[in-house]
């Protein structure tokens, strides 16, 4: 925990723990390992249908109604790997290989319905920067605005994405090992390092809200039985049109324009009042 949380090396923990290096980076690799395995499944869940409905009324607060939160996927990519790695990873690559998508395809998603500047729409969507394809889930902003109104759009998308930049900045606030430059130099160890430390980050907000945690984790008088998922697939034709509703660009530019409208009509509320 020394090493991910302050960053020292693994040299510096001899003093009180009497192991040498390659001992103490062998004990992080496991750490990390069984952090995964045993509250992944927990704390990197996909959104149940609680969570959906939070994060739809957050998002209309703000003004951008279905707003479900905000996609970068390169933000920690370059930080933390080899450079030998980290340019065969940008944002596309990373986006195209994300399972951010994969339920919605699949028709296993929780519904998601809102209505904007009159139209209704049943897809919630992330903010992105310029980089983004043009798809119905991904609002991006304006590059150069003109007008008021396009300006103030971009004002406001531009504030609200830069949650995800506070969120990693709080998660290498945590844990320096994060925020310094790659101490392995294997992808799957690097890899192993960011989910441990998501998923440690994440049991620290939900301690945070006070929530009924069941900490009995010792299951040596038991035997884990994995159910297999008995839930239909959807049929291949189905699965496609979905894939297709996903990167529709007539959607994207349909609803960016409503949420131009939508910002502009509650800024002139607010003049108003």
């Amino acid at each position: 925990m020394r090493m991910l949380a302050y960053g020292a090396s693994a040299d510096s923990v001899d003093d009180y723990v009497r192991i040498g290096k390659s001992t103490s980076l062998e004990r992080v690799k496991r750490f990390v390992q069984s952090i995964i395995n045993i509250f992944g499944e927990e704390y990197l869940r996909s959104p149940t249908n609680e969570d959906i409905a939070r994060l739809l009324e957050e998002g209309s607060q703000r003004g951008f109604p279905g707003m479900l939160g905000s996609i970068d996927c390169m933000h920690w990519t370059w930080k933390n790997c080899p450079t030998a790695w980290q340019w065969s990873h940008n944002d596309l690559n990373v986006l195209h290989r994300s399972p951010v998508f994969a339920q919605l395809a699949e028709g296993r998603a929780s519904p998601c319905n809102y209505t904007v500047n009159g139209h209704e729409y049943n897809m919630g969507y992330y903010l992105a920067d310029g980089i983004y394809p043009e798809w119905s889930t991904l609002v991006k902003t304006i590059p150069a605005p003109r007008g008021n109104k396009h300006k103030y759009f971009a004002q406001q998308q531009e504030s609200a994405r830069k949650d995800v930049k506070r969120a990693f900045g709080v998660l290498q606030a945590r844990f320096a090992i994060v925020r310094g430059p790659g101490r392995f130099w294997q992808p799957c160890v690097l890899k192993d390092i960011m989910t441990a430390c998501i998923i440690m980050h994440n049991m620290i907000v939900e301690d945070e809200r006070d929530c009924q945690l069941d900490n009995n984790f010792d299951f040596t008088d038991s035997v884990l039985v994995v159910e297999p998922s008995h839930v239909q697939t959807v049929p291949l034709t189905q699965f496609i049109q979905n894939h297709h509703r996903i990167r529709n660009t007539q959607t994207h530019k349909l609803l960016k324009n409503d949420l131009i409208e939508h910002l502009w009509q509650l800024k002139g509320s607010i003049v108003e009042d």
